[in-house]
């Protein structure tokens, strides 16, 4: 373990947000709300606490910012509980588009190419995007007609499960097309997408 020296300055931890919750409530008075959700008017901090209390229950500071503050009479452990479950199921649900790479030369032979089509089948399948790549060396460039049909049949194949978000183009070198899936029935697509290459 290293002992900072004399001389170095130590960076102040970040300070956590502590929930306003019971003594940690400054206001003089809240507007109290009871574990059933019934309206308990205007009452003093210190009166709202031991109402708590006595129901073996929390005060929590539920909207800070109103005037007076609105309080509430609960469980905060199982309110946070219940809160990280939702959360957890919400992530669940939630499904990341990846953004495939399919890199493909435009002499690919038959067998090749029907690999790289089921490749693109699984992907979309996944629910990813697919970012197909034609590279072009030399003098090939001349022949980017080749290249820009072989991208339309490998569309064609796909047109049951994907759309094309870009018409296929050549960049430099390198002619792109990217395909986006078609939503399903049960998944919808989600917006995001992180890259990552075959």
């Amino acid at each position: 373990m290293n002992t900072p020296n004399k001389g170095e300055i130590r960076r102040p931890e970040p300070k956590r947000e502590l929930p306003l919750l019971n003594e940690r409530i400054r206001d003089r008075e809240v507007r109290l709300i009871d574990e059933d959700g019934g309206q308990l008017g205007i009452v003093p901090t210190r009166e709202a606490l031991t109402a708590a209390r006595e129901k073996g229950l929390d005060l929590f500071l539920v909207q800070p910012d109103a005037t007076p503050p609105v309080a509430r009479i609960m469980d905060y452990g199982r309110f946070k509980f219940e809160q990280e479950k939702r959360n957890r199921e919400t992530k669940k649900k939630h499904h990341v588009v990846d953004v495939k790479e399919l890199k493909m030369r435009y002499k690919i032979e038959d067998h090749d190419y029907q690999v790289k089509v089921r490749s693109a089948h699984k992907f979309l399948h996944d629910g990813d995007k697919i970012k197909v790549l034609i590279m072009l060396r030399g003098r090939e460039v001349q022949h980017a007609g080749l290249a820009l049909g072989l991208m339309n049949r490998f569309a064609g194949e796909l047109k049951d499960l994907a759309m094309i978000d870009r018409e296929p183009k050549l960049e430099g070198k390198t002619v792109i097309m990217i395909l986006s899936p078609l939503a399903q029935k049960g998944r919808p697509v989600a917006p995001e997408a992180k890259t990552s290459e075959l």
